[in-house]
């Protein structure tokens, strides 16, 4: 890994928790000079960072305009909601097998995490986490890469959410229903479950996303 490499990584890291976490609001434009300034590198690794964001859905590049953070329209929010719906299912169908109970254990935990958490950070970050822990067995790097986009997408409806209607601390019975039906075995039930709890947060998420338009 070259030094370029690693400056593109460190910016794309900071830009994009800017993004996810709302501090660059959809459709703000993001200045190569100005970034580039901030983090005392040249233009090369912020290029390399707008490309690693684009990548993950966080940015576009409109011509005549620049590069811009994604929107977060209706439109995305459906289209991010039915890509996570289908994908993730299949992930889970092909993890289910492999979970052992370290596996399980990763999962129970992040559970947890998610149900004491105290601030919107600390649920975002849990709840990522345990919907990676579901499908990181499934053996299919190609769709665990398109689902850590997609779940990145997700932690901006979930910030979103949360200044649309605030948020409080809460337990969240969608995933322990999913994980107790996993330790049942009965993969079709967690899949349904998850599919289920992914439309609810679609519907969550078009009415905190028509609140800011």
């Amino acid at each position: 890994m070259n030094e370029n490499t690693t400056i593109a990584e460190r910016i794309a890291d900071a830009l994009g928790q800017r993004i996810i976490s709302g501090a660059l609001r959809p459709d703000a434009p993001l200045r190569q000079d100005q970034i580039a300034r901030e983090f005392s590198s040249s233009h090369v690794p912020v290029r390399e960072a707008f490309r690693q964001l684009e990548a993950k859905h966080l940015v576009i590049t409109v011509p005549r305009r620049g590069v811009r953070v994604a929107s977060l329209d209706t439109k995305c929010v459906k289209e991010i909601a039915e890509m996570r719906s289908a994908l993730e299912v299949v992930a889970l169908r092909n993890s289910a097998s492999n979970l052992t109970p370290q596996g399980f254990g990763v999962i129970e935990l992040a559970l947890i995490d998610a149900d004491n958490a105290r601030t919107i950070e600390e649920f975002e970050r849990a709840n990522r986490a345990f919907h990676h822990a579901l499908v990181a067995p499934c053996g299919m790097p190609r769709l665990l890469a398109s689902l850590d986009g997609l779940q990145l997408a997700n932690s901006r409806l979930v910030f979103a959410m949360a200044r649309s209607g605030g948020w409080r601390p809460r337990s969240n019975q969608d995933h322990r229903l999913i994980l107790q039906a996993l330790r049942a075995c009965n993969v079709d039930r967690a899949c349904d479950l998850l599919a289920r709890h992914i439309q609810t947060i679609e519907r969550l998420s078009l009415s905190a996303s028509e609140a800011q338009e």
